[in-house]
């Protein structure tokens, strides 16, 4: 066996507040001194490292000198305190009026995971995403104008349609939000989302883009040029947090870890 050094290429400022969240916690939860295994310190490097490696946590706990069920118990923890940093979306659309966005933009994107057994009553399954051809998790995000990550909702199973995740976890202050002047710009997917949510209109079924009137194929390019630079959100979390892209943890973790994600991007900066 050959042993070398590595370093992890995220800024200090990444490590350390998590640390400071983890210390914290081990306080509030009264945990004495010395019997952990790992500081608040060099647990907090395993968290942002997995979600950097997109892999199984065997490694960062090896690495750290940890059983592989203690590098879970400390990772399942690290997230826990991430997620409970990130923003409710009352607190985030009242910051965008405030700072006087236009608007903001609302897309789904699909986290892929590994399979756990669920069947509908349909006899499909229940993380089965249809249009992905996938196994794992729904959520939605909300951006700035500029691509801005705002917001990550709880997640719904790979089943779920965007319209129906958004229904149960963003478009009640969505609502509220564009009748008090803050629009949401959203795609096709979310057709019957209601007042203020603009969407583009559909083609005739059978026939192209040209079959629409002009006006309304105008209609069309307007907001998906202006949703183009928010659509980037997905992208952007998913490739800085490589772990997004197919998360190891059971499915139902989805929705915390792509929050801590969501905190990590933030103080990333």
């Amino acid at each position: 066996m050959v042993t070398y050094a590595a370093t992890l290429d995220v800024p200090r400022h990444t490590v350390e507040f998590p640390a400071r969240l983890l210390a914290a916690h081990r306080r509030l939860m009264g945990t004495p001194k010395g019997p952990r295994a790992l500081g608040p310190f060099r647990q907090a490097v395993l968290v942002p490292r997995w979600f950097r490696e997109r892999g199984c946590v065997h490694r960062p706990a090896r690495d750290a000198g940890v059983s592989q069920a203690t590098g879970y118990r400390y990772l399942h923890e690290g997230i826990a305190v991430l997620a409970d940093q990130a923003p409710d979306l009352p607190e985030v659309l009242n910051r965008c009026q405030r700072e006087g966005m236009t608007h903001v933009i609302l897309d789904g994107t699909p986290i892929e995971s590994d399979r756990l057994a669920g069947v509908r009553e349909n006899g499909s399954d229940h993380l089965s995403s249809q249009k992905h051809k996938a196994f794992g998790g729904n959520i939605q995000f909300l951006s700035a104008p500029d691509g801005t990550p705002l917001r990550v909702s709880d997640v719904e199973p790979g089943s779920t349609p965007d319209i129906t995740t958004a229904r149960i976890h963003a478009l009640p202050a969505l609502c509220k939000a564009a009748a008090d002047g803050l629009p949401t710009l959203a795609d096709k997917g979310y057709i019957g989302a209601g007042i203020g949510i603009p969407i583009p209109v559909r083609r005739p079924k059978g026939k192209s883009e040209q079959a629409l009137h002009v006006d309304t194929r105008m209609f069309n390019a307007l907001p998906r040029h202006v949703r183009a630079l928010g659509e980037r959100t997905a992208a952007e979390l998913k490739q800085r947090r490589r772990t997004l892209q197919h998360v190891t943890l059971s499915p139902s973790r989805i929705g915390d870890t792509a929050r801590a994600a969501l905190v990590l991007n933030r103080i990333w900066k």
